[in-house]
């Protein structure tokens, strides 16, 4: 999708769309979630939630995935943050985005020969990989280009760029189940009766089901 058309969009984009999108990326307002903080977090490391929203909704309809946000876990200020694509892409205290999600589950994956790839060089490149995304827009359309950026694909794009590996399978928009009516319903509102089905997508299923990653946590 050409640029000048993205921004056309988004600027025009239907407040109940940008209500739903805000809702799955800064987190609905929910009871205190339990305290379980990870023992097993390293920087580099991918971890996985369940988020909250109508969005939210549609996205695990359409991967068929309970899991509908991810980040990378990067150390910043001598502690460990999730790096990950909200409005806008920014840092956030680990705990702080565990309790965010339903019911503060997560899953945090790990590169299966990290000791020897996610080395302390190769965690100083993802910082300075992630640096050019910072501050940028949540993608709700879920484009492939750098003008903004949704979870998967700026966890995706840090590890293609830093290590060379490709953290699940790129798929297309119309490779997923659009047939729900949650789905449909977020396809018209952010789409209109233009979908782009051929657009190049990494959707969080697909990273999390990844063959180059194993689970280390799961609470």
């Amino acid at each position: 999708m050409a640029s000048w058309k993205k921004i056309t969009l988004f600027t025009a984009l239907p407040l109940t769309a940008l209500i739903g999108g805000a809702l799955c990326l800064t987190g609905t307002p929910v009871k205190k979630a339990p305290q379980h903080p990870p023992v097993a977090a390293r920087a580099g490391d991918v971890i996985f939630q369940e988020s909250m929203s109508d969005l939210s909704t549609a996205i695990k309809e359409a991967t068929h995935s309970k899991y509908s946000h991810c980040g990378i876990i990067l150390p910043k200020d001598g502690q460990l943050y999730v790096y990950e694509a909200l409005q806008p892409v920014r840092y956030t205290p680990l705990q702080q985005w565990i309790n965010r999600g339903r019911k503060g589950h997560y899953v945090i994956k790990r590169l299966k020969d990290a000791d020897s790839v996610v080395t302390a060089a190769t965690v100083r490149k993802m910082i300075d990989a992630g640096k050019k995304y910072n501050g940028k827009n949540y993608d709700f359309y879920f484009g492939w280009s750098d003008e903004r950026i949704y979870c998967s694909e700026l966890v995706w794009k840090i590890y293609r760029e830093t290590t060379g590996l490709e953290l699940g399978k790129l798929e297309q928009l119309k490779d997923f189940d659009l047939s729900s009516p949650a789905v449909k319903e977020q396809m018209k509102q952010i789409y209109g009766n233009n979908i782009p089905l051929s657009e190049q997508i990494i959707s969080p299923v697909s990273m999390f089901n990844s063959p180059l990653l194993t689970t280390v946590e799961e609470k």
